[in-house]
């Protein structure tokens, strides 16, 4: 169906909806599972946004990884776009440290720590797609290891490995 989305299929694009919504409704919400209930971002405006931004897109869909690769990279990019707006103080100014495994709540308090995530998961990706690609799948898609496994054909020993780096070369970075 993708492909057929692609190739500008009206009746693929019907049929992909509901089953592209409705992940990206779970993605969110594992997103902000642990969130406020009143930061100034909800699931479902986001969902929104990365679903609009995901159908006005001109990709060629190599397979289900790529999509959710994408739509895991918008919805950090929504996110990031949000917390630029809300950031009152200079990039950095009284942020504390940030734990990954805590999920992020948008808001002018946290939008540094947005801003510094994104910036550490670019140099990533300039150093290493995959980790890169790994820790957005996790971290801003709630995607569990056997689904991160399932959507880029790799083992959870391997998801492991690459994980615990990927989040000690992170750590270090926004120590730094």
């Amino acid at each position: 169906m993708l492909h057929g989305w692609a190739d500008g299929s009206e009746q693929d694009l019907q049929q992909l909806t509901p089953l592209v919504y409705e992940q990206l409704r779970v993605i969110a919400q594992n997103a902000f599972r642990s969130e406020r209930s009143d930061h100034t971002l909800q699931a479902t405006a986001l969902v929104h946004e990365a679903y609009a931004r995901l159908i006005d897109v001109e990709v060629e869909w190599r397979d289900r990884s790529h999509f959710f690769s994408l739509a895991a990279r918008m919805m950090r990019r929504i996110l990031v776009s949000h917390a630029r707006a809300h950031s009152a103080a200079k990039r950095g100014d009284g942020i504390g440290d940030l734990l990954l495994d805590d999920v992020i709540a948008i808001s002018p308090e946290t939008s540094g720590e947005i801003l510094n995530l994104h910036e550490a998961l670019e140099a990533l990706e300039a150093l290493d797609a995959r980790k890169a690609t790994i820790l957005e799948l996790r971290y801003f898609s709630g995607m569990t290891y056997e689904e991160m496994g399932e959507v880029m054909g790799l083992s959870t020993s391997t998801l492991d490995r690459e994980m615990r780096f990927a989040k000690a070369w992170l750590r270090d970075y926004l120590e730094r």
